[in-house]
């Protein structure tokens, strides 16, 4: 059984406002029902006028217009309580729509969190940033604007119709006619119109992804003096994206006219047939006025079709596009058994991690323990899979085959994927090389791992981390913004930062990806024997390619060719391995 459209899938979300939808919907069958019944009365109106009953001149030569001013009245009266209902309708709208579009992004938001780092990858921040603003958008558009659209043309032409074949039944008949021909012309134009917007939004992807980059690597570009390139590139996408845009405009612009022109030749068919039925006293003159007034509403309907066809379109297509999103399954699902007690070891098993682009895996094979309290430095050329094995831990990303564990010798060992995913993320924390931090003050940043923490808390972690110069420095301390990315930090400081959030977290286990490269060695060792103190038992995996943070392990551990192909001391590693040596560019065994 075939899955319905996308679009129609997205008016699903209505089930949160049903109470709203039905407002909505109750007055807008109100406010255009009343259209007809307005003609009407203008008709009978008219018809009053043109036998001499609306203004009646009295004997005495003065006038009785009694008549014609309860028409006005009635009609005063009943356009009052159109409008009156069409501003309620409107202001329904509106709230409906921001409410949708509220929920449409927070689900958006929640699977972006719950998806794993391969799709953010193999998509782009680009992408994912248009599939929940300008797509969430066009969605909100038509599943509130476009179905409120296509429901007064709905009750327009059917409340036109009906007037229409009071009259006579022809006089109905052929505008019903003209009506559905126009349709299906224009829902002929439907596939085409959204294979036009799918490639313009291929187009805004592109030139959202270079603004991203644009803005986020503005050092690298004002240091390589990249901002003619830059602004060249992203010219080009801006080309690019008006282009495709112009020829949806374009095609809109050359098939839309032909069904407006269909109907409209309902005009000249209730003029021509209907003035033969006045002519031959089968329709009076107001009821001739009243017909060419709902079929000029008709028109006006029917006109507005080709815009609501291109917010369909627009939105057909970015329906497939957030629903590619909300469907899409994360590749790391949690596991519902509890963390381990105690102190916690890490055990790789045959783990293997294939490339993702192909070629020959970046883990084969993997075999090693890291035993609970150890201080491991881990050590490999650029690319040997150093980054891939830390990913492991907190379970960012699983193998492709093996098992990674967490546990003792004496207490037995847990799969990570059997853990409750929360529980794990805060027990293993992972400070990679590349230091994030959120454009917020101190105290916020540090408090995202733990958000009770009070300031002394926070001071203390910072001294731990050899940060608490940082804080001395800032004009507000702990309330200092520190600006996007933490841009008003040196890499030195926001390296120790993020230790220190990761230590307020009371790690269990802590792997530092390269995470004291911006680091002198004094300051290096200071961090440690901080740890040490504070954290006893606490499993830590520096890796590392400087030599002053190898010195500081207990162990060291060398990744070659997706395997260990060295495990000992650094004087163990000196003199039985040339490979070991090559890598710190040391020769000559015994030379450090």
């Amino acid at each position: 059984m075939s899955s319905p459209s996308p679009l129609l899938r997205c008016f699903a979300f209505y089930r949160r406002q049903k109470a709203m939808l039905a407002l909505a919907t109750t007055i807008a069958i109100a406010v255009n029902l009343s259209m007809p019944l307005t003609q009407y009365l203008v008709g009978r109106a008219l018809h009053d006028v043109e036998l001499g009953q609306a203004v009646v001149r009295l004997d005495d030569g003065g006038f009785d217009a009694s008549r014609a001013w309860m028409w006005v009245g009635i009609l005063v009266g009943v356009n009052l309580v159109r409008g009156v209902l069409g501003y309620l309708g409107a202001i329904v709208n509106i709230m409906t729509g921001q409410r949708l579009l509220h929920d449409l992004r927070g689900r958006l938001l929640a699977q972006v969190q719950r998806l794993d780092l391969g799709y953010h990858l193999a998509h782009g921040a680009g992408e994912i940033i248009t599939r929940t603003t300008r797509d969430s958008d066009k969605v909100r558009d038509a599943v509130t604007g476009g179905w409120r659209t296509l429901l007064e043309l709905g009750l327009i032409v059917a409340g036109a119709m009906a007037l229409l074949c009071s009259y006579d039944v022809w006089l109905g008949l052929v505008p019903v006619l003209l009506v559905i021909t126009a349709m299906m012309l224009i829902l002929r134009q439907a596939g085409p119109l959204v294979e036009l917007d799918r490639r313009t939004d291929a187009a805004y992807d592109l030139a959202t992804q270079d603004l991203a980059e644009g803005v986020s690597g503005v050092r690298v570009i004002k240091a390589f003096a990249l901002e003619r390139t830059r602004i060249a590139r992203f010219s080009l996408r801006i080309a690019a994206f008006t282009a495709e845009a112009q020829k949806a405009l374009h095609y809109t612009a050359t098939r839309l006219p032909v069904p407006q022109l269909v109907v409209a030749s309902g005009h000249c068919w209730i003029l021509w047939y209907g003035a033969g039925l006045v002519a031959n006293g089968a329709m009076n003159r107001g009821e001739l006025v009243a017909s060419m007034m709902a079929m000029l509403a008709v028109i006006f309907r029917v006109e507005n079709i080709g815009r609501v066809l291109q917010v369909f379109a627009d939105a057909r297509a970015s329906a497939e596009r957030i629903l590619e999103l909300l469907d899409a399954d994360p590749a790391i699902r949690a596991g519902d058994q509890a963390l381990p007690t105690g102190p916690l070891g890490v055990r790789f098993a045959a783990v293997r991690v294939a490339n993702r682009d192909g070629g020959t895996d970046i883990l084969a094979g993997l075999d090693l323990r890291i035993h609970a309290g150890e201080v491991v430095a881990l050590v490999g050329a650029t690319g040997s899979g150093k980054s891939t094995l830390a990913s492991l831990l907190p379970r960012l990303r699983d193998p492709d085959a093996g098992v990674v564990s967490i546990g003792s010798d004496a207490g037995g060992w847990t799969d990570l994927r059997s853990l409750r995913l929360d529980e794990l993320r805060r027990a293993v924390q992972v400070v990679p090389q590349e230091s994030f931090l959120f454009t917020d003050t101190l105290a916020n940043n540090l408090r995202q791992a733990d958000p009770s923490a009070s300031d002394d808390r926070l001071r203390e972690v910072l001294r731990l981390a050899a940060a608490d110069d940082v804080l001395a420095g800032l004009p507000d301390g702990l309330e200092s913004r520190i600006g996007e990315r933490g841009v008003s930090l040196s890499g030195g400081q926001r390296q120790r930062v993020c230790l220190a959030r990761a230590i307020l977290a009371r790690p269990a286990i802590l792997c530092a990806d390269d995470a004291t490269s911006a680091l002198d060695a004094v300051t290096e060792r200071r961090i440690l024997d901080n740890l040490r103190a504070a954290a006893a038992g606490a499993t830590v995996l520096l890796i590392a390619s400087k030599l002053s943070t190898i010195l500081l392990a207990d162990r060291v551990l060398l990744l070659n060719d997706g395997r260990i192909a060295a495990d000992g001391s650094h004087e163990q590693l000196m003199a039985s391995s040339h490979r070991y040596r090559d890598l710190l560019g040391l020769n000559e065994p015994g030379a450090a």
